[in-house]
């Protein structure tokens, strides 16, 4: 029987019902013209970026002027090959520090609307450029239709209120001025006010500084209101609403019904005034979710929630690991989609089936792709996304309107079906030494530099080491083989949490990850003497490696060497 609620619809869901239909209508229009010819619309997108940044000093060192000259689409792809070799971020980073120091027309024409940072492979985060032609001809664009999937699949989803958990819109500046922050973050801030009505967060409560202040706030207000659709890209953050829920429920229920916020969340006194404003007494609600208490000992969010019509996380490669902890949780008929396929360095595509598929945007972005076969290769053929194939995986590379050009994503990709002419994909794994279980993308280069800035703090040696994350406990799990054997067990996890704690303080994303509570501190171990002699011996005769071809790298995700190691330890 179902529980009788008050949930009242959000307000003015007609009218924004019609207000995203006009603009994501006009959206897919656009997607479907240029996914009639997926070569073609490539061709023209990769046109369209030159022609946006020939006159820039990049784009005059690498002769764009020159690559358009081409008369046909083989002789571009064969000039831009040959003129632009593939990037990473550190071969932009000389010229994004200067485009930080206020310099001009260096990757792109004029200036950036702020910068995006996460974490990269080296100490330093990585600043992504975020131009106002990328904002808004791109990522506003692709805004209007990802809400408008929303609706196609679900008509009644903005009847209920939107719980989206993004990033703080201005985190820093660069030293020119131009502001860092969340690019999600800033497009929460500058929605029309209409929309206001849609989110169940006031806007305040993202420039709350201390995170389990915000993140507390965040769920109080959102347990109070009817949620008809959740987004937030990480489903580890779906599993800590949960347990934040159950864990603080007594006292949400308390302030729900009394219209406060607790004294005790840290944040500054004009925020505060700002969230409590929008609050006020809902005894109503409260009985209604003590009721809930008191049904089923441990309500859950299809008991609080269950007008909840569409959840959107991350679904492919290593978060699949984290959605077993909360899919019995949701209401049944709820759609469970994929994120799509979306980094800080471009938002490449949009999930249009309703499934985990995404549609990469071809008319908005330049793809290349080389086949998984010849990654690593000294000489790789590089593909058109017209020339993928279904059923193979695949190395890609963007390039786009922020200023960057043949950018390795350091991403394998699966093709699984077309969208009209378009090869579909989803995100299987990080690649070249890069792993991550929720977004913090350590890699093998990271925690190489943390042991051996351990090793020279403390003078202990460690001839082999290995870590592996490990999804099940969301965790990692580190193994020292050290050159003195007979440390105590208490230096032996000393010099494992040093690592641990060097490790965060290169990578900003591990370090958020750990604070909230989604990764959990590593798990040390200590290995028995020549370990790389017998895990490598063990490696070759289980068929893992060839003997003359074993190799690993320091850090990964590969439970059948995981097992072997774990018979290594002391």
């Amino acid at each position: 029987m179902k529980d009788k609620l008050y949930l009242p619809k959000t307000k003015l869901s007609g009218f924004i019902n019609f207000c995203l239909g006009i603009a994501g209508r006009a959206q897919l229009k656009a997607l479907n013209k240029a996914s009639k010819n997926c070569a073609k619309s490539e061709e023209k997108t990769l046109r369209s970026i030159l022609e946006y940044a020939k006159d820039t000093e990049w784009g005059k060192a690498h002769n764009f002027a020159e690559i358009l000259e081409a008369k046909d689409a083989q002789t571009l792809y064969e000039r831009w090959q040959k003129n632009v070799p593939p990037q990473d971020y550190e071969d932009f980073r000389p010229y994004i520090e200067r485009c930080k120091n206020g310099e001009k027309d260096i990757l792109y024409p004029g200036k950036a609307m702020m910068f995006a940072t996460t974490s990269g492979t080296t100490s330093k985060p990585k600043w992504i450029p975020i131009t106002n032609e990328y904002y808004n001809n791109v990522y506003s664009k692709m805004t209007k239709l990802w809400l408008y999937t929303f609706m196609m699949h679900r008509p009644k989803v903005f009847q209920g209120r939107n719980f989206s958990v993004v990033g703080k819109a201005i985190e820093g500046a660069a030293p020119d001025g131009t502001v860092c922050g969340s690019v999600s973050g800033v497009t929460r801030r500058d929605c029309p006010g209409f929309m206001n009505n849609l989110h169940s967060a006031p806007f305040p409560v993202f420039s709350i500084d201390d995170y389990h202040s915000r993140f507390n706030t965040l769920v109080r207000i959102g347990l109070e209101q009817n949620i008809g659709s959740m987004v937030t890209a990480n489903p580890s953050t779906v599993a800590e609403i949960k347990k934040n829920i159950i864990a603080n429920y007594d006292s949400y229920c308390d302030q729900i019904e009394k219209g406060t916020l607790d004294p005790s969340y840290k944040m500054d006194d004009d925020v505060r005034k700002a969230i409590e404003a929008t609050l006020k007494p809902n005894p109503r609600r409260a009985k209604d979710l003590r009721m809930l208490k008191a049904k089923y000992g441990t309500p859950l969010p299809k008991h609080f929630w269950p007008n909840m019509q569409l959840l959107t996380t991350w679904k492919c490669g290593n978060t699949r690991a984290y959605m077993t902890s909360f899919k019995e949780d949701f209401p049944e008929n709820m759609l469970h989609q994929e994120f799509s396929y979306f980094a800080s360095e471009c938002r490449a595509g949009l999930v249009m089936n309703g499934g985990d598929d995404t549609v990469p945007m071809s008319h908005m972005h330049y793809f290349e792709f080389i086949d998984e076969n010849e990654i690593g290769s000294d000489n790789p053929k590089f593909l058109q996304l017209s020339e993928l194939e279904v059923g193979k995986s695949y190395s890609i590379f963007v390039t786009t309107m922020a200023g960057l050009y043949r950018y390795n994503m350091n991403d394998l990709i699966k093709v699984t079906g077309k969208y009209k002419s378009v090869p579909m994909f989803q995100f299987i794994q990080k690649i070249n030494g890069i792993v991550s279980m929720t977004g913090e993308k350590i890699s093998e280069r990271q925690f190489i530099d943390a042991v051996k800035s351990v090793e020279s703090e403390t003078g202990i040696k460690t001839p082999f080491y290995l870590a592996f994350a490990d999804l099940g406990i969301s965790t990692y799990q580190m193994y020292f083989e050290f050159e003195d054997q007979n440390l105590s067990s208490d230096t032996v996890q000393d010099f494992g949490k040093k690592v641990d704690d060097k490790l965060r303080q290169l990578n900003c994303e591990y370090e958020s990850k750990v604070t909230t509570e989604r990764v959990k501190p590593a798990i040390i171990h200590e290995l028995k003497k020549d370990s790389l002699d017998m895990f490598k011996k063990i490696a070759i005769e289980k068929g893992l490696s060839r003997e003359g071809q074993f190799k690993f790298n320091s850090i990964m995700q590969n439970e059948q060497r995981h097992e072997i190691i774990k018979t290594l330890v002391k």
